[in-house]
C-alpha cells in the first residue's frame, strides 16, 4: 500500500542525496554522456527538474506536459546549462513539487499521467521517488543500483512486475530474489518458466532496463525478453 506522506520523506532524502552528489562536480561533468543513450548528464538533470514540474501539474489537475514535443524541447534547451543553474533548478522545482504535495487534500482521487494513463494521486510521491533514484544511477557518477534503499528496490520491483503482469509480449515467469522474496509476472504463454533469480538490485536493473540480466540465473527457459519502459 502506498503511504504518500511517508513517500514524500523519501523524496526529500533522495533529492538531497542527488544534490549533494552533483554539487561535487564541476561544469565539465555536465555535458559528459550519461548511461541513457543520447543523453548527457545535463539532459538527465534537466529531465528531473521538468519532471518535478510535471508531477506538480498532475497534482493540480492539469496536463502533465503541454505536449511530448514541448517536453523534449525543454529538456534539450536545459541540458547545456552550467552546473550551478542545474542545481538551482533541481532544488527549486523539487521544492515546488513538495510544496504542492504537502498541500494535497485528497490522495484518493484519480489523476491523469502522460498518454492518458490514469493513476491514484497517492502513487505520485512514489513515482517521483523512482524518477530521482533511477536517474541518479543513470548519471553514472558512482551511485549504483546496490546503493538504492532496500525499500525502494522492493517496491519498484513490485511496480514493474505489476506493469509487466498482463503484457501480451511478456511470457509468464517467476522472479526470485536471493533473500527469498518471490514475484510472478508476465501475461502471455502456456505457463511460467521456473524462474529468474539473483540479488534484488540486479533484478531491478534488468526489469528497469538498466542491466542486461547476465548476472541473473534462469531456470526452465531463456531469459524473458522485456519491452522497453
Amino acid at each position: 500500500m502506498s503511504d504518500p506522506v511517508r513517500d514524500l520523506v523519501s523524496v526529500r532524502g533522495a533529492t538531497e542525496r542527488l544534490l549533494a552528489a552533483a554539487s561535487t562536480w564541476d561544469n565539465s561533468t555536465v555535458p559528459e554522456p550519461s548511461r541513457l543513450p543520447g543523453w548527457s548528464r545535463g539532459h538527465v538533470l534537466a529531465h528531473l527538474s521538468r519532471n518535478a514540474d510535471a508531477l506538480r501539474n498532475v497534482l493540480r489537475g492539469r496536463p502533465m506536459y503541454a505536449s511530448g514535443e514541448i517536453r523534449d524541447r525543454e529538456i534539450e534547451a536545459g541540458a547545456p546549462r552550467s552546473l550551478a543553474e542545474h542545481l538551482a533548478d533541481l532544488r527549486a522545482s523539487g521544492e515546488g513539487f513538495l510544496a504542492e504535495a504537502d498541500a494535497c487534500a485528497d490522495w484518493s482521487r484519480t489523476v491523469e499521467m502522460r498518454n492518458g494513463v490514469m493513476d491514484s494521486a497517492s502513487h505520485i510521491p512514489f513515482r517521483r521517488w523512482a524518477e530521482i533514484e533511477l536517474h541518479h544511477v543513470d548519471l553514472g557518477t558512482g551511485y549504483e543500483l546496490e546503493d538504492l534503499p532496500d525499500e525502494f528496490v522492493a517496491r519498484e520491483i513490485d511496480f514493474l512486475t505489476e506493469r509487466f503482469g498482463s503484457h501480451p509480449q511478456v511470457v509468464p515467469f517467476d522472479i526470485r530474489a536471493d533473500d527469498g522474496r518471490v514475484w510472478t509476472t508476465g501475461g502471455h504463454g502456456d505457463g511460467p518458466i521456473a524462474g529468474v533469480g539473483g540479488p534484488a538490485p540486479e533484478l531491478l536493473g534488468w526489469l528497469a532496463g538498466r542491466r542486461n540480466g547476465s548476472a541473473l540465473t534462469v531456470e526452465g527457459g531463456p531469459l524473458p525478453v522485456l519491452p522497453p519502459l
